[in-house]
């Protein structure tokens, strides 16, 4: 599918490509993403980012934004819920066995490398021994180097509400930044997913970006990804590498 081009699979007809009005609004609940949680005292109470499980070689990998999960130092307790709401966590909570951020995000913040992947498995006891997440919530795709004007879905949790909200538009590319013009994704969405060919069956599509970036996500009316070029293929490559 081009980009701009819109289709129906499997007699559905495709969400329009723009929302109206433009603002993000309540959505349904999608099993790959969720809110993350970092409990006890070094971290918020409640949910204070979002999530998204993209398919990797061992079906355990997450993405978000790096401020997410590392400011001066890797946050502890996190947790990751996906299909989480009112309370309720269908698939579980995992937790990060390992955590990849580029260093020039632990090093210099720089807003072109605000993306972590995170590899997660289930709390000791909580279930299956070698679960695997993607095996239970399936997985977004991920695509590197997109380009600008795609039709684009970009879904959050705010920290306030305990369901996601979504909105509808196309992309804009610029150095480094990956642009989404749409008011309503407040704090909390940070490391939301930014979704192209979403399909209209399964709610799955192709992560292209995360809310984070330009000033850790945007402002009140647009929001930012750092770029999915080289250097963050890169980054999943490491992420995907056992021991790397």
């Amino acid at each position: 599918m081009t980009a701009g081009q819109e289709t129906a699979v499997r007699g559905k007809p495709a969400e329009p490509p723009v929302s109206q009005p433009l603002q993000a609004a309540p959505t349904a609940v999608s099993a790959p993403i969720g809110p993350l949680f970092s409990p006890g005292d070094d971290g918020d109470a409640d949910h204070h980012c979002t999530a998204s499980v993209v398919h990797s070689p061992a079906r355990d990998l997450v993405v978000t934004a790096a401020h997410c999960v590392y400011d001066g130092g890797f946050r502890t307790n996190l947790v990751f819920a996906p299909g989480y709401h009112d309370g309720v966590v269908p698939y579980g909570v995992w937790v990060p066995s390992r955590i990849v951020v580029d260093p020039r995000w632990a090093d210099g913040r720089d807003e072109d490398h605000d993306v972590a992947f995170l590899r997660v498995r289930r709390p000791r006891g909580s279930g299956p021994a070698g679960q695997r997440v993607e095996d239970l919530t399936g997985a977004e795709r991920i695509r590197f180097s997109p380009p600008g004007g795609l039709p684009t879905r970009t879904v959050g949790y705010s920290d306030d509400r305990e369901t996601p909200v979504s909105c509808r538009n196309t992309t804009t590319a610029g150095p480094g930044q990956l642009r989404f013009d749409c008011a309503g994704f407040p704090n909390g969405t940070s490391g939301g997913p930014m979704l192209t060919a979403v399909d209209p069956d399964t709610g799955l599509g192709t992560v292209t970006g995360v809310i984070g970036g330009l000033d850790e996500g945007g402002d009140d009316e647009t929001s930012y990804s750092s770029w999915f070029g080289p250097d963050i293929a890169a980054l999943y490559r490491r992420a995907t590498t056992d021991g790397a």
